[in-house]
């Protein structure tokens, strides 16, 4: 029988033989973990039931994937729609470069908002 559960007595107690799922080991990234904090804090149902059911690092995985996506589609656009280019960052490094931190902190604030907190 699948669900069967088998007990171990310890001082004359039975506990039950419980062991979670074998879940992926992907390694996490910055918006993995950003994920993982607000969903311990804010959807703890759907944090239990990922870690219960053996899927929450394949989760957290697909999440950074999404936000780097993401932030790899955003920063480059809003970049062409600034004018920020090659031309800047040769004529004037320190303002380019100061245009790009601007654009990557835009794009993040979208990027938080759309997927991590959510």
């Amino acid at each position: 029988m699948k669900n069967q559960i088998t007990y171990t007595e310890h001082n004359g107690f039975y506990y039950p033989d419980l062991a979670l799922l074998e879940q992926t080991n992907y390694p996490l990234g910055k918006y993995a973990n950003l994920r993982l904090d607000f969903m311990k804090k804010h959807r703890r149902g759907t944090y239990t039931t990922l870690l219960t059911e053996g899927h929450l690092n394949e989760y957290l995985h697909e999440i950074d994937l999404q936000a780097h996506t993401m932030l790899n589609d955003i920063i480059p656009r809003l970049a062409k729609e600034r004018g920020i280019d090659e031309a800047l960052k040769a004529h004037n490094a320190l303002q380019w470069t100061a245009e790009m931190n601007n654009i990557k902190a835009s794009a993040e604030e979208v990027v938080l908002k759309e997927v991590i907190y959510k």
